[in-house]
């Protein structure tokens, strides 16, 4: 009979005795033993979120009363002169940062609102300089908000984007946002060069020192539905898929933020967040720049849309979310639930 051979009666011992099922030697290997309290999980826990890598995005407007946006419970667009009030509780609760988004009170063509010196971006980042001296402003560049199309850039006669002619307009508009006070610009409209152009701008501009976080890895995506509704951005006829990525794509993503940072960028993003975890690590394992991801306003709905009808633990379910966000590598998340999420993080959730 072989050794270490099995009967049906026990398991062969190595000196061919013979062990019974009450005499098995304990587990070697018991990973529950790390989970067994609080304390533990907590000292072994792999991934941390921390308030200081948050950014709320906001919106203000030009005209109009501050209300509630009805597809963001939650969530406002401010007038100018509630914009404070409306940071007040992203800054009591320590998240470091915002990213402005503007609705102007007129629109044309060209989307002049947009890189207007006195625009509605720029005034609200002099508004909250003055309230909120340590806090990072960011400035979407972007022309949707502010053409009367609703497109990311200038048309052509055919209708079409034209891209190159775009690229000084966003130029000029984060040059404004500098001038007035912006920490960071951020362009999002995906037109092919927009970061050289836009750092070229501003170093002409003798704007050496501000950053550029490029939305490099941005999907046509059906998230943004509700983000539409907020900044009165919805394109008056087709889509944005002509310049904005298919989701389908995976190894088009790596080659935008490699291009972006070819240009100039000094951190780049993937968006939307939840449906392209996997993008932002294939980013973070081949960058060596900060990446952020933005949870984006449909992700926002889904999560409050279902807590409201008591589906979900709002609070579980985001913390989990913007876990799983940084597990896959975010340095930065962008989210509509970064002031309760700061809270939650530093009541230990």
């Amino acid at each position: 009979m072989m050794d270490g051979g099995r009967g049906a009666d026990g398991e062969r011992t190595e000196d061919g005795g013979r062990r019974t099922e009450d005499e098995s030697p304990a587990l070697a290997v018991r990973p529950r033993r790390l989970r067994r309290t609080a304390a533990l999980r907590g000292m072994v826990r792999e991934t941390r979120l921390s308030v200081s890598s948050l950014v709320y995005p906001m919106f203000v407007g030009e005209t109009g009363d501050s209300c509630e946006i009805a597809s963001l419970p939650g969530q406002w667009r401010w007038r100018l002169d509630d914009l404070e009030r409306g940071a007040a509780r992203a800054v009591e609760m320590g998240v470091p940062a915002v990213l402005l988004f503007g609705i102007p009170s007129e629109r044309d063509a060209v989307g002049s609102s947009a890189y207007a010196r006195n625009g509605i971006v720029p005034r609200a980042i002099r508004a909250l300089r003055r309230s909120y001296p340590d806090l990072i402003i960011m400035a979407d560049v972007c022309l949707c908000e502010y053409t009367s199309h609703g497109h990311c850039g200038l048309l052509t006669d055919r209708q079409e984007v034209d891209n190159d002619p775009t690229l000084p307009l966003l130029a000029r508009a984060s040059v404004a946002y500098a001038d007035a006070g912006a920490d960071v610009v951020a362009p999002s409209d995906m037109m092919d060069g927009r970061v050289r152009a836009i750092r070229s701008g501003l170093d002409a501009e003798g704007f050496h020192e501000i950053p550029i976080l490029s939305y490099a890895a941005k999907y046509s995506s059906a998230f943004y539905g509700p983000f539409r509704e907020a900044a009165q951005s919805a394109p008056q006829f087709g889509d944005r898929r002509g310049y904005q990525m298919d989701p389908a794509n995976r190894r088009e993503a790596l080659r935008e933020v490699r291009l972006d940072l070819l240009e100039g960028a000094d951190m780049v993003m993937v968006k939307p967040a939840l449906a392209y975890l996997d993008i932002i690590r294939e980013v973070r394992d081949l960058v060596d720049v900060p990446v952020a991801a933005y949870n984006v306003s449909g992700e926002y709905a889904m999560v409050k849309a279902a807590a409201m009808q008591g589906w979900l633990d709002e609070r579980a379910t985001v913390m989990e979310i913007l876990t799983a966000i940084v597990r896959a590598g975010a340095d930065i998340i962008l989210s509509y639930h970064a002031p309760e999420a700061a809270a939650w993080i530093r009541d230990g959730a």
